[in-house]
């Protein structure tokens, strides 16, 4: 956790208190819906606020006890809220803090759980009220399920969360994002935000694209094969099961380091190609074993 300054005055005096009267999630699916949980669980909030568009959703998360109350209108949601998390797709995040900066209370933290960092990180800064802060944050945690069903309170235990520093950002403010994220389990990291795309582009950005693309190829060829996968085909793709929507953004928002990526990916592809068209069996082999020994190293 980063090493924070010397506080005075009112504002830095509720930086160092890590309880919130009022948390509003803004987009209550499986990543919202469990820092709901986890902020509840470990006694880090009052009254937690949701916000969505689809009412049922919330009507539920409500009924399970996974926030408080909500609102249809964002603003509304947000008004008086000490801690505000962004959990839709990215695609959204300038505009619904370009709705809310209006309401939002003076010393309010505003983080999120988006994928990608880089210049929006700074988009999102600029659009700050005086005394509010904002951080970016990135859980490494999920799975290809998207809603409140999966939801739950240990979901960032033992993993990593990544939080984007700028020039901008205030130490008080990353101190108390990443003990946020310290408390509900996580390792925390500080990153560059360019830094950050670079290195999810390539471990998490493009293995979607390339789940995506495996399935569509088997489409291609016959909708029917994709009966007689086995467990190889469901592990290799289970990710092309996330939303559309989701990645469409991250996607989007990255594009510059995905493009570079797929070209490389595509040297890959064209190595192997031409392997098999000289029937190099052992220059097969050496890429298999080169990739091999670089995936032993992920726990």
């Amino acid at each position: 956790m980063p090493t924070a300054e010397a506080s005075t005055g009112q504002d830095n005096h509720e930086m160092n208190n890590l309880f919130f009267s009022k948390t509003t999630v803004v987009g209550v699916g499986l990543i919202g819906a469990s820092v709901a949980l986890a902020l509840k669980e470990k006694g880090l909030c009052g009254v937690i606020y949701g916000y969505g568009r689809e009412e049922e959703n919330l009507k539920k998360a409500k009924e399970r006890g996974i926030i408080d109350d909500y609102s249809l209108d964002v603003c509304k949601a947000c008004e008086g809220s000490d801690l505000i998390l962004l959990s839709t797709p990215v695609g959204v995040f300038r505009e619904i803090v370009e709705k809310i900066k209006g309401t939002i209370r003076k010393g309010a933290l505003i983080t999120d759980v988006g994928s990608v960092k880089g210049s929006l990180v700074y988009e999102l800064e600029s659009l700050m009220p005086a005394g509010v802060y904002y951080v970016g944050s990135h859980p490494i945690a999920g799975s290809d399920k998207s809603g409140i069903d999966d939801a739950r309170a240990g979901l960032f235990t033992n993993t990593l969360c990544v939080i984007t520093e700028t020039e901008n950002s205030g130490s008080m403010a990353i101190q108390k994002i990443a003990s946020i994220w310290e408390a509900v389990g996580a390792r925390v990291v500080l990153m560059d935000t360019f830094k950050h795309d670079e290195i999810y582009a390539a471990v998490s950005h493009l293995p979607h694209i390339i789940a995506y693309a495996i399935v569509n190829t088997v489409n291609d060829i016959s909708a029917d094969y994709i009966e007689y996968a086995g467990q190889g085909f469901r592990d290799t793709t289970r990710i092309a099961l996330s939303s559309p929507e989701l990645w469409r953004d991250i996607s989007m928002f990255n594009k510059d380091n995905l493009i570079k990526l797929i070209n490389t990916f595509r040297d890959n592809l064209d190595r192997i190609t031409r392997c098999l068209e000289n029937g190099d069996a052992l220059g097969i082999e050496k890429d298999f074993l080169k990739a091999q020994e670089l995936r032993r190293r992920l726990k």
